[in-house]
């Protein structure tokens, strides 16, 4: 039975994405059988997985709409070796479309209670604001992912970020919970880059993952191609890092 995660941070360019496909296809590398939902209308993690949104003949917005199953979705990328269900400018569209629906927040989680058992991880890449298709995301997971940049204002932002798992984790969804804060960008060579790494793990404690993603040229390349870091460069130090995020992610859910 799959776990499922979103990826999520309600700040912009804390690299969601690159976090999501890089996972994913560290996951895959490591035997896992992944899968990734796309929820962003930009479609980056569809592209960055190899697969054209401009060309997609059903998404992840008549998925939402129950127009379509994830089984009929989804597709395989050969490329990074896990499946998608992509994402395209449509589903801008569906934000606005959800409101008037019932069980507006909890389509995404009765779509992936089909394909549960066809997976060991499951990542869901969430756009940077709290939306519907974020709080779809949220209702639907086991636990979040928070990737973020060790800078002052990522501090501010978290806060925000952690109330509002706290009130979908109330009233929606009560076995959502942070599975653990990621690092990523990190340049040990800056002083309060350090310092905010400390007041994190002071703060958090054993939800900050050991694994730290530094900032890498081969990880900001990779896109370009179309693919992960992961599969780009696997010598890479970013590439190495993911590898060892989805060892890291696998214990932890084997230690629940």
């Amino acid at each position: 039975m799959a776990r499922i995660f979103c990826v999520t941070n309600q700040k912009g360019g804390v690299g969601k994405t690159t976090t999501a496909v890089n996972l994913a296809a560290g996951l895959a590398k490591i035997g896992q059988r992944t899968l990734v939902v796309d929820l962003d209308p930009q479609g980056n993690a569809t592209m960055g997985s190899g697969i054209d949104k401009r060309a997609l003949q059903l998404s992840v917005y008549d998925v939402l709409l129950e127009n379509a199953s994830i089984a009929e979705v989804r597709q395989h990328s050969a490329k990074v070796g896990y499946d998608v269900v992509g994402a395209n400018r449509e589903l801008a569209g569906a934000e606005v479309e959800l409101v008037a629906l019932d069980r507006r927040d909890k389509r995404l989680k009765q779509a992936l209670e089909q394909v549960v058992g066809e997976y060991d991880v499951i990542l869901i890449d969430c756009p940077p604001s709290l939306s519907l298709l974020t709080l779809n995301g949220l209702c639907s997971a086991h636990g979040v992912l928070v990737p973020m940049q060790c800078e002052y204002f990522a501090l501010e932002g978290l806060s925000d970020l952690v109330n509002t798992i706290k009130q979908v984790h109330a009233n929606l969804n009560p076995q959502l919970e942070v599975i653990g804060l990621l690092r990523v960008m990190f340049d040990p060579r800056i002083t309060l880059q350090q310092q905010v790494s400390e007041q994190l793990k002071q703060h958090f404690g054993a939800k900050v993952f050991d694994t730290i993603i530094p900032r890498n040229v081969r990880l900001a390349e990779a896109p370009s191609y179309g693919l992960p870091g992961v599969v780009f460069d696997p010598s890479s130090k970013g590439a190495l890092s993911f590898i060892d995020l989805a060892h890291e992610l696998v214990a932890r859910i084997a230690a629940r």
